[in-house]
């Protein structure tokens, strides 16, 4: 896979991983009394509550490596040479080379329909000429 690529994918990792973590700590956080006016919220088993507490940290751990890994992504990607001028000309060497590998398409493709055309011609006149000499039998 080339480098992009697994850029891309680290991101959809990171993005699924974030996803998971925000809802989990939703999912998973106590209850808060919003206002004087209503009752005490209860209160979460002990057991799950130990759960509930090293859960944030392992995922956001593994969410760290996760970025860790993009990074390392990022940081093996060549670096360009010549700066923005030198990429800017290459870019329109390459444009150039696409235009007249484009015209040379074009010019293939008009013979090509021509060439057909003659085909079509020739085959209905070989069609004709059956049907001429079945009709003299």
């Amino acid at each position: 896979m080339d480098i992009i690529s697994q850029l891309q994918e680290q991101v959809n990792t990171i993005a699924s991983l974030a996803f998971n973590t925000f809802g989990t700590l939703q999912r998973d956080a106590p209850p808060v009394r919003l206002s004087p006016n209503y009752p005490e919220p209860l209160a979460n088993s002990s057991e799950s509550t130990t759960d509930i507490a090293e859960q944030p940290k392992l995922m956001s751990a593994v969410l760290v490596k996760a970025a860790k890994q993009f990074d390392a992504l990022v940081a093996a990607l060549p670096v360009s040479e010549g700066g923005e001028e030198a990429q800017l000309k290459r870019i329109a060497e390459l444009k150039a080379e696409n235009d007249t590998i484009g015209q040379e398409l074009q010019k293939q493709l008009e013979a090509a329909e021509e060439e057909l055309k003659q085909v079509q011609e020739l085959f209905n006149q070989a069609a004709d000429n059956c049907l001429n000499l079945k009709k003299l039998d």
